[in-house]
């Protein structure tokens, strides 16, 4: 039996992992209000001998964290910190999940797992905080970065493409930032894989859908997906749209390392999005 600890359970990622358990597997999902994962007691009672620890628990306000750094460094460092010390005095495992803003987004290749990190952002410098904690605090622990994670419900990129498509005759979508985008479901699912293998630890791995497009080709995609023309969408620069974070121009991560552990590779993104559409209620497509 393998049971994993699945923290950040209010999210989409930690809701589709508690969906897909199997047998053999028993999984334990607490959200934020279960655990404040930054203290030290509450997470040294619920770590047990021999479990699987999913760290999902993250700050992901990526531009309220530009204004309040100190508020993600304790989700986003902190408390990584605290369950990786944890793991490491019962003789757990920890799989963490951290993001592409950890890299400068500056790249014309995919990102490989060693290449020169670089965050621009304060998201981003407090992940990356996050993982290197993580990793002095329990070397045996997996980092899995991912990128442009949606699950199509709730406010990521393709509920809100799916909102406006039934709300507005056009869309302007950014055209110049590169990521893969990455079904919760099926990042899930690798998750699930990398838990049942214990023999995989001690570093960094990236888990996204194949392929790369851009926020413009993703919208496109979605709106075709659900019968929309996808001529409504309009492509648009990210200098059209000013945030206080500074997004990306290239989020696409190497899965190379990913692959090289053995570990299942995640479909095209497309495939990946056209099942993700169809698994939502009629409710958020129609």
């Amino acid at each position: 039996m393998t049971n994993i600890l699945v923290t950040g359970a209010g999210g989409q990622l930690a809701g589709n992992l508690i969906r897909r358990g199997g047998p053999g597997v028993s999984i334990r999902g607490l959200t934020s209000s279960d655990l404040d994962i930054t203290e030290v007691d509450a997470v040294r009672d619920e770590v047990r001998p021999g479990d699987v620890v999913v760290n999902c628990a993250a700050y992901t306000a990526v531009d309220a964290a530009e204004a309040d750094e100190d508020a993600a460094t304790a989700v986003n460092a902190t408390g990584p910190r605290i369950l990786a010390e944890a793991t490491a005095r019962v003789g757990a495992r920890l799989i963490h999940v951290s993001t592409d803003y950890v890299f400068a987004g500056d790249a014309s290749e995919p990102y490989e797992v060693d290449d020169p990190t670089g965050p621009r952002t304060a998201y981003g410098r407090t992940k990356l905080a996050g993982e290197r904690a993580v990793l002095a605090a329990d070397p045996s622990a997996v980092v899995v970065r991912t990128a442009w994670l949606y699950t199509g419900i709730g406010s990521d990129f393709v509920a809100t493409m799916l909102r406006l498509q039934r709300e507005r005759d056009t869309v302007s979508v950014v055209d110049d930032q590169l990521g893969s985008p990455t079904f919760a479901g099926d990042l899930a699912c690798g998750l699930l894989e990398l838990a049942a293998r214990p023999d995989i630890g001690g570093g960094v791995l990236h888990a996204t859908n194949a392929g790369r497009a851009t926020w413009f080709d993703l919208a496109r995609a979605v709106f075709a997906g659900v019968g929309a023309d996808p001529d409504r969408v309009h492509p648009c620069t990210t200098a059209d749209f000013p945030r206080p974070a500074p997004r990306p121009a290239f989020s696409v991560l190497s899965p190379a390392a990913w692959a090289g552990a053995g570990l299942t590779p995640l479909r095209p993104w497309a495939d990946a999005l056209a099942d993700a559409l169809a698994q939502l209620p009629p409710s958020a497509t129609d």
